[in-house]
């Protein structure tokens, strides 16, 4: 099923939109094969393939400038990602004036004035590279994400046949945890898709509900904790204060922008962002499009994949 609507602009953006760098947090790694994303802010198009509350779906959004030219989808779900690509590409959104409080945030609001936060509204899809990247680098991550989707996931609704989708989540639950280890994923973490994948349709409900109820149900699901609610209700739900407490680098980029201190605990970090209690999330993510990352000491660690031990 194709359905296809023309773009829309009315409630025009800033000049610098931004349309890449918001929809840039959906793909995870450059070789994703759920999601493509071409061009740059001036122009470009974003390519989709995902699970809906109404069955599979892939949405195709092309812009220039700050106009959606034109949107398309196919599947079953296609209609609901018609709906709802307003939300994703952040014409939903409504920054807060957050400039004031520390010159750090005050500049990076300047250098990135377009900046808007989307909100996908498939919190299955969200949670399950989120749950991936638990504790490991972002390299393993984006490897072993590409692995699973590759192995699970059914060619995409539409016309690019190198689209695929997330994995049905019949697919995870119906495979044991021993099964996930040749892809590089350990009992626990593969415990967690299976427990995400057994709730998916309470999942696609709550990413209806607001932020708070959202993450209290999510809390409920064994192996969601707090890094991957915090990493996941910004890009889900919009969501302009969730940020991850327990990442191993970004309290020390917090701490490195507002303190000057190289290193520094989640403590530090979140008394850090209180004055921006609200617009946390945005904060954080201003920060580090302004490439305030805290230096890196001694040598890198070998990293030996969890196939070979």
């Amino acid at each position: 099923m194709l359905a296809s609507r023309p773009g829309s602009a009315t409630g025009r953006l800033p000049r610098r939109c931004g349309r890449a760098t918001t929809l840039g947090v959906y793909r995870m790694g450059r070789s994703d094969p759920t999601t493509r994303l071409l061009g740059d802010d001036r122009a470009g198009s974003f390519w989709r393939a995902t699970w809906t509350p109404d069955g599979p779906g892939t949405v195709h959004v092309r812009w220039r400038g700050d106009v959606v030219l034109d949107r398309q989808a196919w599947g079953p779900g296609g209609e609901w990602l018609l709906d709802r690509v307003p939300a994703l590409v952040g014409d939903l959104d409504e920054p807060a004036d957050i400039a004031a409080a520390h010159p750090a945030v005050g500049q990076a609001a300047r250098n990135h004035p377009g900046l808007r936060l989307g909100a996908s509204g498939t919190l299955y899809h969200e949670l399950l590279p989120v749950i991936i990247a638990q504790r490991i680098t972002s390299g393993e991550a984006v490897a072993q994400w590409y692995r699973l989707v590759r192995q699970l996931g059914r060619p995409a609704p539409g016309p690019d046949d190198s689209l695929r989708l997330p994995p049905d989540p019949a697919a995870l639950v119906g495979r044991p945890a021993w099964w996930y280890h040749s892809l590089g994923i350990e009992a626990k973490r593969a415990e967690a898709l299976r427990e995400v994948a057994r709730h998916a349709d309470h999942i696609h409900r709550w990413a209806d509900l607001p932020a708070i109820a959202c993450c209290e149900r999510l809390r409920l699901v064994r192996g969601v904790g707090v890094w991957t609610i915090g990493s996941t209700l910004g890009p889900a739900l919009g969501d302009p204060d969730a940020f991850a407490i327990g990442d191993y680098h970004l309290k020390n980029s917090i701490n490195w922008a507002l303190a000057g201190r190289a290193r520094g605990s989640d403590e530090e970090m979140v008394d850090l962002l209180a004055p921006y209690a609200g617009q946390r999330g945005r904060v954080v993510r201003l920060l580090l499009l302004d490439g305030h990352r805290a230096p890196a000491f001694g040598p890198r660690q070998r990293i030996l994949p969890m196939r070979r031990w």
